[in-house]
């Protein structure tokens, strides 16, 4: 083998490219508490999200099972709210495997337009709540039915927080060298969430755990009452749950110190702040993030180490979260500089 590969510092294609993302420490966020707040930078890897890690997982899964083979004609299903899709997409296609996304309409443009140009089977559907039929979930579940093909299926799919829980949390915790105090951050599938909170519990039982949730979403209240009961709405995309908690999530409910609720204006403050700032581009899931962990640095008080999750980045939204007549309809704030 060569010697640099064997050092790790050349990876083997889209497969062998995701995670071993850095973490950075964000300066104001942690100057305004005390305490070490730092976000995994999961707009790093090759698919550009932290759902690339789902993906892969799902992927590695299905390998295992007999139901893929590289190289041989294959086809894998999902519905997604567009990062899912783009790493399967991604992953699928270093594999020589087919795609067929299933995307609610009302999702941003800039992830449909990526999905399409990578070459995925793109299915948009109207938006409609999980008892529906037409939801975006039961049709991609259908449509591999009907196919024969690989169902990918994140939310219930528990191949999906074990990828967290092999990756993301063991990197975590030697990044931090295990001088970790706190891991936050919103929940789609759960998959981060669960993932990371097993790997770091199990090294360390006394880290918090704590959910974070926009607008519009049930979670909060599952955590806080057991009962999941949707208040507000966000603008927001591919995080929070208006009528469940996912099979991953759910699975490691256990594990869930606390939850916290952060809603648009204050997840757009940490936004475009971190963007002119520092010169960190995320979305608005990443957003909510940050605006989270510094609720619970506050909470824990000076001297403690927080970390979070940028799950993208900001471009995959300048259609929403940086056009300026979508905010104003909305009430929302307006970045100075587009003002």
């Amino acid at each position: 083998m060569d010697s640099a590969l064997a050092m790790g510092s050349v990876v083997d294609g889209f497969w062998g490219a995701v995670g071993r993302t850095p973490l950075i420490r964000l300066r104001r966020a942690s100057e305004a508490t005390g305490c070490e707040i730092l976000g995994k930078a999961e707009f790093m890897n090759p698919g550009g999200s932290v759902k690339d890690r789902a993906a892969l997982g799902i992927l590695k899964a299905a390998l295992a099972a007999g139901q893929l083979t590289p190289g041989k004609p294959g086809t894998v299903v999902e519905g997604t709210a567009g990062n899912t899709g783009i790493g399967i997409a991604l992953a699928a296609n270093a594999m020589g495997w087919k795609s067929v996304i299933v995307v609610p309409e009302t999702q941003a443009k800039e992830k449909l337009d990526y999905l399409r140009m990578i070459g995925a089977d793109l299915r948009l559907v109207p938006p409609k709540p999980f008892a529906d039929p037409g939801n975006y979930v039961h049709v991609s579940r259908r449509l591999a039915e009907e196919m024969g093909a690989v169902w990918a299926n994140q939310f219930d799919n528990l191949a999906n927080a074990r990828a967290h829980e092999e990756t993301t949390g063991p990197e975590i915790w030697e990044q931090t060298g295990g001088k970790v105090d706190a891991f936050t951050c919103a929940c789609g599938t759960g998959g981060t969430l669960a993932g990371v909170a097993r790997a770091l519990k199990a090294r360390k039982p006394g880290v918090r755990i704590v959910l974070a949730d926009p607008g519009g979403s049930g979670l909060y209240s599952w955590i806080k009452t057991g009962q999941v009961k949707a208040e507000g709405n966000s603008i927001t995309e591919g995080i929070g749950q208006a009528a469940r908690a996912p099979g991953n999530l759910a699975q490691a409910r256990d594990l869930i110190d606390d939850a916290v609720r952060a809603e648009d204006p204050e997840v757009l403050q940490q936004v475009f702040d971190l963007q002119q700032h520092e010169g960190i581009s995320i979305g608005g899931s990443a957003g909510l993030n940050v605006a989270a962990a510094i609720r619970v640095a506050r909470d824990l008080g000076p001297g403690h180490t927080v970390v979070t999750v940028l799950a993208d980045g900001a471009a995959r939204y300048q259609s929403k979260l940086f056009n300026p007549a979508f905010l104003r309809e909305r009430g929302l704030p307006v970045p100075s500089w587009l003002e």
